[in-house]
């Protein structure tokens, strides 16, 4: 998954968790209903995953000077605003719920068999190399343009239910 897949991920969360409608959390608003979600999003979206304040701002319609805003103010809002705390410890439980469910490779010939099998294909003379890292586990795929897409797709599919991270690589 990439970054942007991960915290479209925590957004979707957060937004089922609170009883918001999906996409909710980019509106122009400062209600509280969607703001304290938003701030919750994305401080979940840094600390646990890191990603980039760039990318969440992206997915939020913000700045991502807000984004640091919301970082910086995590410890004062959860000490002191209870809605805030509250939503926070929700979609937390509920995002480590979520975590514990997805699956890891007990070892490395286990996930290439698995890319395999899935119908990736590997090539003898790699243009670029997709590196796939699943839980302490790191295989590069070698391919070609051409099959490059194919590739991407046939792992996003076939990992989803895995706690996986992808890479391009270019030769």
């Amino acid at each position: 998954m990439t970054d942007r897949e991960k915290f479209e991920t925590i957004c979707d969360l957060t937004t089922q968790t609170v009883g918001l409608q999906q996409g909710s959390l980019a509106y122009k608003t400062r209600k509280q209903e969607i703001l304290v979600p938003r701030m919750v999003a994305t401080v979940i979206g840094r600390m646990i995953k890191d990603i980039h304040p760039e990318t969440i701002a992206d997915i939020i319609k913000k700045d991502r000077t807000s984004v640091i805003h919301y970082m910086k103010f995590h410890k004062h809002n959860y000490a002191s605003f209870p809605l805030y705390r509250d939503t926070f410890n929700k979609v937390f439980t509920a995002f480590n719920e979520l975590e514990k469910v997805k699956l890891v490779f007990s070892e490395k010939d286990e996930m290439v068999r698995y890319l395999l099998d899935a119908g990736i294909k590997i090539v003898a003379k790699p243009q670029v190399k997709i590196k796939v890292l699943c839980g302490k586990y790191k295989y590069l795929v070698p391919t070609n343009y051409l099959d490059f897409s194919n590739n991407i797709d046939i792992i996003n599919k076939s990992l989803k239910e895995y706690d996986y991270s992808t890479e391009i690589i270019t030769s």
